[in-house]
This record gives C-alpha cells, structure tokens and sequence, in this order.
C-alpha cells in the first residue's frame, strides 16, 4: 500500500474516530465514573470491535449484512435497546458518588470492555462505511494480506488510541474540577445523552 493512500486512509479513520456518538458516550462513562484506566479498557475493546468490522468488509461479509436488510435492522435496533438500557441504569442509579477508589476490581473492567465492545459491535453501519471506504483504496482482485492486515490495524489502532486520549483527559478533568461533587447532574446528563442516542438510532434507520 502507498504512502499517500495509507496517510488518506488514515485521516478518514481519524475523522470517523473523532465524531461524537455512542461510542464517546460509553468511553466518557467510565472515564467519569470509574478511573482513566476503565476508560482505556472500554477504548481497547471498542478498537477490536471496530477492527472485525474492517476485517469483515475485506473477507465481503459486509456486503452480506447489507443484502439481508432485516440482519441489519437487528442489530442497529438491538443497539439501540443496549443504548437505552444503559441510559436508564445511568438514570435510576442510586450510587451515592463516584467512588473510583474501589472501583479496580475485575468486574467492572470486564464491563468497561463488553460495553466498550458491544457498542461497536452492534453498529453494523461500520461494516457498510467500511466497505465503501476500503473500496476507495484497493483492488478486490490486487488485495494481499500485507495490505489487508495494514488497512485493518491502522482503523483498529487509530480508533483505541483516539479514545485512549479521550479517556485520559476525561478522568485528569474529573480530578482537576472535582466533578465527583456533581454527579447527581452527570447522571442526568449522560443517562438523557444514552436515550437520545438511542432515540436517533432508531429514527434514522426508519
């Protein structure tokens, strides 16, 4: 793969990571309620997801997705539901604070990684938006597995290392303004940010 292509491939990615969604919704949920690290954790297994998304475009099982409409319209609606639960458990939580001292256990990073996971797992417009990005790039007939292993691991890497950022800022800010003393607003802010995501996951596959 050249060069120039490779730097276009990755500006793409890096204007697709950027753009606020659920994805940020979720990374910015454990940043502010956990530690820098849940973040992290839910940043790595968002990378994955969207990496097999990326390694499923290029095997054509994008297409696939894209043909048989109620697969799809399954998973962006069993998105949407996942989105709105969460935003619900945000909003009926009865946690006093946010206690990120005894919030290291294995737990709750294996739900900062099914989370971080799952929303990119249930996004099947990736595998769609990746198949027509990667068709910009590469011949179906000329594609190598050199290429193939590039194209994916450069979405894969951009997308954690994005949201590796994200999470860091995120908890240095929640120490550095004290935003434990307001939870009871981030609660609802982030619980009413879930719904309304769902919400507009729902109205734009109609």
């Amino acid at each position: 793969m050249e060069l120039t292509a490779w730097l276009s491939l990755a500006f793409i990615c890096c204007v697709g990571a950027m753009s606020p969604g659920p994805s940020l919704a979720v990374v910015l949920r454990y940043s502010l309620y956990h530690s820098a690290q849940h973040g992290i954790v839910a940043s790595l297994s968002h990378g994955l997801g969207v990496g097999i998304y990326a390694s499923l475009s290029l095997l054509g099982l994008a297409s696939l997705i894209e043909q048989f409409p109620l697969v799809y319209q399954g998973l962006v609606y069993a998105g949407a539901a996942y989105l709105a639960y969460m935003g619900y458990k945000i909003l009926t939580s009865k946690s006093s604070g946010i206690e990120v001292a005894n919030e290291h256990d294995a737990k709750s990073y294996i739900a900062a990684a099914k989370d971080g996971f799952a929303i990119a797992f249930l996004n099947p417009k990736l595998a769609i938006f990746f198949l027509a990005l990667f068709s910009q790039f590469i011949d179906p007939e000329a594609l190598t597995l050199q290429t193939a292993v590039i194209m994916c691991m450069t979405v894969l890497v951009i997308d954690a290392l994005w949201y590796f950022f994200v999470s860091v800022v995120t908890a240095s800010a929640r120490d550095r303004f004290d935003l434990t003393a307001k939870q009871a607003v981030i609660d609802k802010i982030l619980g009413c940010t879930f719904l309304l995501l769902a919400a507009r996951v729902v109205y734009q596959t109609i």
